[in-house]
């Protein structure tokens, strides 16, 4: 009988660890990326929050393809899933790796993203993130 409600919650609730940050915990993880192609961090941040509201475990559903955690990463091009087979998979992972509180691979991937594509592959950038950056800088770096 405890075996039933057991399973439920394993269903309901899976075992892939995952992360809300702050603006000064996300601060902290993305220092690497400041500077990186001339971007600076505020302009990363301030991203990040538009395009995934800083939750490791944000999925979207974008014309066809899915858009994976934090960096918002399409299975289209960049990452590997059942959804579409023949992706390219240009960071050469599997696009659940996306959806875990360890963010190493999604930098890793978001700076190829950012080496081929730039900054501006992130919409959010462009409309939202190019002025008034002052309020994405976390006084506790």
């Amino acid at each position: 009988m405890s075996f039933v409600p057991l399973l439920l919650v394993g269903i309901l609730f899976p075992a892939i660890p995952a992360k809300q940050f702050t603006k000064c915990e996300l601060s902290q993880e993305l220092k690497a990326l400041d500077g990186y192609r001339g971007i600076s961090l505020p302009e990363v941040i301030c991203t990040m929050f538009h395009t995934s509201g800083y939750d490791t475990q944000a999925i979207a559903e974008n014309k066809g393809s899915t858009e994976y955690g934090l960096f918002q990463i399409s299975n289209k091009h960049w990452c590997k899933s059942n959804q579409i087979p023949q992706s390219r998979n240009i960071c050469d992972i599997s696009c659940d790796k996306f959806l875990d509180d360890d963010i190493t691979d999604d930098i890793m991937c978001a700076k190829k993203i950012l080496d081929i594509k730039g900054i501006d592959y992130w919409l959010a950038h462009k409309a939202l993130c190019t002025d008034k950056l002052e309020q994405w800088l976390c006084e506790k770096l």
